[in-house]
């Protein structure tokens, strides 16, 4: 979770003062350190190529023509909008031949033009971010650039299908990428060291996507150096993909809950429900948590909203850190979360909500010079045994809850099962 030890916050309103004017201190004194020094490199790999590179009108034509693309491809989207939590973008398609054909000075500022129309004409974030992207993409293209041009003394000869160039064309788009990666990766994991690297890293999906850039990427550098003009036909390709891929993820983020990343309400419930449907069909056993900050109104009103938005998030990322894949976590509302755990019995169900209860309860939230520590209190209810859809285990579950805090909140507890009546003599055999 990000936070900060440093950042004057206001309390019981959560105003900030120093934090509210520069965002960029409101996050932690390692990540702040940590993007002054990227953004600071970056700078100086400026000024360094600028001083040492020689200006060639073609270069300068090749340069803008590719910028000129990016620019098409992001006005292309823009009506689509870019909400917050969609990241993903092909704009490398139009940097990766800046930084393979053009010397190192050039793959340096084209993160910065794409950045810059991005935060004026998608959407504006807060500008620290967008400086950040831009040294961190800068820095990797740069690195790839110079060690290609180390290897290659004339990248032209690319569009010949000179099988050796290639080869580092690839490898250079390659190292470009894990580069971008890597350093991106850094800044998520300083701002929340709660996150496994496998979150901020890779899954299948990104990598899927990581290689789609690097084709894309090093197909366009083969046509801008086979002609200028080829970039016309390869830029509807672009746009295309890259209105999928933004319809794609505002689909996923449709899905989710913005706090915390996890499914909203509404997303969540469907899940629940297929699950359930299977379990049912299939006899497996099913157990449903819902899971509640203690005196989550509390930390609010001392603290600020934003304060608690944070610790929303740090619970978050520890329930996806302690689940599985295939459980179906999500955001109730308010403080509530929820937990389905398919093929959990009621040993199982109790352990994992043990477990969260137990990790949860070691979170802490710098703020100022104090930590703000939480405590959860927990419900569960088992498929079969508490009810046989949704509604009666949320009930269920909801009442366990309910039974946690009467008790000193803090704790796990499940529903006590009611026993079968005692057959009445109508019942009985004579």
């Amino acid at each position: 979770m990000a936070a900060t030890s440093h950042a004057s916050i206001k309390s019981r309103d959560g105003v900030s003062t120093l934090a509210g004017r520069w965002p960029l201190l409101g996050q932690r004194r390692p990540l702040v350190a940590y993007f002054a020094a990227i953004v600071a490199l970056d700078l100086a790999a400026i000024v360094l190529f600028a001083a040492s590179t020689d200006v060639r009108w073609s270069d300068v034509l090749t340069f803008a023509a590719l910028m000129a693309c990016g620019a098409v491809c992001i006005e292309a989207t823009r009506r689509l909008g870019m909400p917050a939590g969609v990241a993903r973008d092909l704009l490398s398609a139009w940097w990766l031949p800046v930084a393979l054909l053009l010397p190192p000075v050039y793959a340096l500022f084209g993160p910065i033009v794409l950045q810059f129309l991005l935060q004026v004409r998608v959407r504006a974030t807060v500008l620290y971010r967008r400086v950040f992207s831009s040294a961190a993409i800068g820095l990797a293209g740069c690195t790839a650039s110079v060690v290609f041009h180390r290897f290659v003394d004339d990248p032209w000869p690319l569009s010949r299908g000179n099988d050796p160039l290639i080869l580092y064309a690839v490898a250079a788009a390659v190292l470009f990428s894990l580069l971008n990666i890597a350093l991106i990766a850094l800044a998520a994991h300083m701002a929340d060291p709660d996150i496994p690297w496998r979150e901020v890293l890779w899954n299948r999906e990104s990598v899927l996507l990581d290689i789609v850039e690097l084709c894309l990427g090093v197909t366009v550098t083969i046509g801008c150096g086979l002609n200028l003009i080829l970039l016309i036909l390869a830029l509807p390709p672009v746009v295309l993909l890259q209105r999928s891929l933004l319809h794609a993820q505002l689909q996923a983020a449709a899905r989710t809950d913005a706090k915390t990343g996890l499914l909203n309400a509404a997303a969540w419930q469907r899940e629940a429900d297929t699950e359930i449907v299977r379990a049912r069909r299939t006899g497996e056993t099913l157990a449903l948590l819902i899971i509640d900050i203690d005196h989550f109104k509390r930390v609010n009103d001392a603290h600020g909203h934003l304060v608690g938005d944070q610790v929303l998030a740090g619970v978050a990322a520890t329930l996806r850190s302690q689940l599985r894949d295939y459980d179906v976590v999500g955001r109730f509302g308010g403080e509530e979360f929820v937990v389905l755990l398919p093929g959990a019995d009621a040993e199982e169900a109790s352990r994992v909500a043990e477990r969260l209860r137990v990790r949860i309860g070691r979170t802490a939230i710098p703020v100022d010079d104090i930590l703000v520590k939480i405590t959860i209190s927990a419900g569960v209810a088992l498929m079969s045994i508490h009810g046989d859809d949704l509604i009666d285990l949320l009930a269920a579950a909801d009442l366990a809850l309910y039974r946690a805090k009467e008790l000193g909140r803090d704790r796990v507890c499940i529903p006590a099962v009611q026993p079968s009546p005692p057959p009445t003599s109508d019942d009985t055999t004579p």
